[in-house]
């Protein structure tokens, strides 16, 4: 898959490694967001969270890019409204998810959908050796297995995995046809309406309780607003495959955000999978740098 095209003229302030920062910046995010969510779930339950994150994301969202609606092509409102459909999925499957089973495994079984677009989606092998050794971190992180775990909260975490590959994809695509973050805060519009409808029904009046409001708020900062504007930035210079396998870091954010946050120790084992899924990921940014630097090298006159 060729890399996203950057739009003319974007500053190249970020330098060489300026895209896997912010993906990092943003993994951070959204699982301290993630999180702290679990603590949230005995007020709103699941759906309800869900519906508080996207909600207050689209309007914080809406209110500082303000997007522009007329211009857009019918193709770039099909890509908006994708986004949001996948968007909103990722996010329903996946709280559904850590509502059952451990944060995570939760975590480990959805980042196996991005390991698997990281190999379809490459070109070199070197990459599918990256992703099987990230894919072997992910299933020692796992404990091995997953056999412990509720069946259906196994279902909607690799569900969850499913929608974000599909995220990844027209996440690059809507950074393509809009400018800034105009296209994520429209696709953010699309998924908060979409999952209005289920969280009134799931949680009613407890959605306009202060304290959810505001902890719903925070969430949307960290789990929605900070994470998806800066992996959409990152992926108008980043292709989707290498973006992809540093997903692969998600489960080692996600154990560390659960021992802060939630009293979640890690094991041996645990350890030993974190330092997999970090090489895995920083073997990924070296081959990607390295493209780059060869790029623009100029060939040696003979």
């Amino acid at each position: 898959m060729p890399a996203p095209a950057a739009p003319a003229g974007a500053p190249r302030r970020f330098g060489s490694l300026g895209p896997v920062g912010l993906v990092l910046a943003g993994g951070i995010s959204v699982q301290f967001g993630g999180a702290l969510a679990v603590t949230l779930m005995p007020r709103a339950g699941a759906l309800g969270v869900v519906t508080l994150r996207l909600l207050a994301a689209a309007i914080v969202l809406l209110v500082v890019c303000r997007p522009r609606l007329r211009g857009h092509s019918r193709a770039d409102w099909g890509t908006v409204l994708a986004f949001g459909i996948a968007m909103g999925a990722m996010n329903g499957l996946f709280y559904e998810a850590v509502a059952r089973i451990p944060l995570g495994p939760a975590v480990t079984l959805e980042v196996l959908g991005p390991l698997t677009l990281s190999v379809l989606a490459s070109r070199r092998a070197i990459n599918a050796v990256w992703a099987g050794l990230a894919l072997l971190g992910v299933f020692l992180l796992g404990g091995g297995g997953f056999s412990d775990l509720d069946p259906i909260g196994v279902g909607f975490a690799l569900g969850a995995g499913a929608m974000w590959a599909v995220y990844i994809l027209f996440s690059a695509r809507t950074g393509r046809r809009f400018p800034q973050a105009d296209g994520l805060a429209l696709a953010m519009a699309v998924a908060a309406l979409l999952f209005l409808p289920l969280g009134i029904t799931s949680a009613g009046t407890r959605l306009l309780n202060p304290t959810t409001v505001a902890l719903g708020s925070a969430v949307a900062l960290l789990s929605s607003v900070l994470p998806y504007t800066l992996e959409l930035l990152a992926l108008r210079r980043l292709p989707a495959s290498t973006f992809a396998i540093l997903m692969s870091l998600e489960p080692a954010i996600a154990a560390t955000a659960g021992f802060l946050i939630l009293g979640q120790s890690l094991s041996w084992t645990e350890t030993a999978a974190i330092t997999l899924v970090i090489a895995a990921s920083i073997g990924a940014v070296r081959t990607q740098v390295g493209r780059g630097k060869a790029r623009v090298e100029p060939t040696p006159e003979v």
